[in-house]
């Protein structure tokens, strides 16, 4: 029974303390959850969770280990704040994966990010087609921040008084050098006709392509390529 009441109350205490820690730390620690925060989180969570179950050890103990993780926390808070070059060390720096209109593949691997990761990212945001996007960031704390192009800033359409056309998904005839034969037999076309289009001769330079899109209405092709 004693071990019983000992596990009940830990877990009390470990609460408490958890709370305590989370309401000194902040709203950022869940807000916007980067990869410091995330090993501290996932650190003092542990020790709680095994402080509250624990009946041999002494209590503080764990409140000591947790106390030490706030430290760490408050200490690199409050580096970041004095050193920007520390901060970018510790949280990273803003990585820009469309620039001008055009997908920065290199900083798109350095992102750890693919072409479709990319792609949902965007979704996410309200951005179905790719080609309206002028500038993309890769935030530090992981979203994914979007300058529409010019002629895509939101206006009201009653305001121009006229009817816009009905919207459509964008179309991929190639997702990251792959063809995507599907849409090809849907169009009623072939590769010859797409290898046509792209100006290219053989599958190899495929590779250079990390996307192509098509407007079936304009018979345009966009492509953004690796090399850029």
């Amino acid at each position: 029974m004693s071990n019983i009441l000992t596990v009940l109350l830990n877990a009390v205490y470990s609460f408490i303390a958890l709370f305590i820690v989370a309401k000194l730390l902040g709203k950022k620690q869940i807000a916007e959850l980067d990869f410091i925060d995330y090993v501290v989180g996932i650190s003092i969570g542990s020790i709680a969770s095994e402080w509250s179950t624990e009946i041999d050890d002494p209590w503080y103990h764990y409140a000591i280990a947790i106390g030490v993780y706030f430290i760490i926390s408050m200490s690199i808070s409050y580096i970041e704040r004095t050193n920007t070059f520390l901060k970018a060390i510790f949280r990273g720096k803003p990585i820009v994966v469309i620039d001008a209109g055009k997908i920065v593949y290199k900083n798109l691997q350095k992102s750890k990010l693919d072409i479709n990761d990319l792609l949902g990212m965007c979704r996410n945001k309200n951005y179905f087609d790719i080609n309206d996007i002028a500038f993309a960031i890769f935030e530090t704390s992981g979203e994914l921040s979007i300058l529409p192009k010019a002629n895509q800033t939101p206006v009201v359409i009653d305001d121009l008084n006229k009817t816009a056309p009905p919207p459509k998904l964008t179309k991929f005839l190639i997702i990251d050098g792959k063809i995507d034969n599907n849409y090809l037999k849907i169009l009623k076309k072939n590769k010859t006709w797409l290898f046509k289009k792209l100006k290219i001769k053989s599958k190899k330079e495929l590779k250079n392509i990390i996307i192509a899109t098509y407007n079936e209405q304009t018979e345009e092709i966009k492509v953004h390529y690796k090399i850029e």
